[in-house]
């Protein structure tokens, strides 16, 4: 399809609307990185002022995403994370055939600040485990998570997690064979820019964030999480 110069249609919206049908006839298939503005330029024959107002109004549609650093991509289906009674990040991503994978990017030991404290029926100032890591489907990154374990019953989970990168084994090694979700709050925040750049998204765009606290068998809590993820990417579903 060529671009009609006197047909009484603004050029970027007819480009707009070929990139449109390309990516509905999948010449453009979920998660394939668009040429860049230059190469749409030299395509169309027009400036990439032009060129920026299609992509703008295809993102503004929910059909490309701009990753800082990296480029414009065709927007992946969204993935709808299960909250229930027992919320495993791996168990969630395989039941719909998607690779998952956990980077740990810090541990730490701390004295627990007001609201964990609170989530973990803690004095303020106890010491806790800290481990913060990067959740991952398909070779994207769609969030990042902050967990909280009381201590001294958790003192070895740093190491456990470095060597597993499972909560779920980690915490089976330190004597919790299976844990449950008591509570999760669900809310939506914009990213700083630290979060914007560990996610590669933009900050105008929202994080879905999920407050959660888990308890052992015997319903004591064991573990204060919160975690985000990039609100394009990803919609939580509570499940009853």
């Amino acid at each position: 399809m060529e671009i009609i110069r006197d047909g009484g249609i603004a050029i970027w919206r007819q480009i707009r609307q070929i990139l449109e049908r390309e990516i509905r006839e999948r010449v453009f298939k979920p998660g394939d990185r668009l040429p860049t503005e230059a190469d749409f330029a030299k395509r169309f024959m027009v400036n990439r002022h032009t060129v920026r107002q299609a992509l703008a109004q295809l993102e503004e549609r929910g059909l490309l995403r701009t990753d800082q650093g990296r480029g414009t991509f065709v927007q992946e289906a969204v993935i709808d994370y299960q909250v229930s009674r027992k919320t495993r990040f791996s168990e969630n991503l395989s039941k719909q055939n998607r690779s998952s994978d956990r980077v740990l990017l810090h541990t730490a030991e701390m004295p627990a600040g007001t609201e964990v404290a609170r989530n973990l029926r803690l004095r303020r100032g106890a010491a806790v485990a800290y481990v913060f890591c990067a959740g991952e489907s398909d070779g994207r990154r769609i969030s990042v998570s902050a967990h909280y374990f009381p201590l001294p019953r958790f003192a070895g989970i740093r190491d456990m997690m470095t060597e597993t990168k499972s909560f779920t084994q980690a915490m089976r090694r330190l004597g919790v064979d299976d844990y449950a979700r008591e509570s999760t709050r669900i809310l939506a925040k914009m990213p700083t820019g630290d979060e914007a750049r560990l996610l590669a998204m933009p900050r105008n765009r929202p994080l879905v964030v999920t407050e959660g606290v888990n308890v052992d068998g015997k319903g004591t809590r064991i573990e204060y999480c919160v975690t985000k993820f990039v609100g394009d990417l990803v919609q939580v579903l509570v499940e009853h």
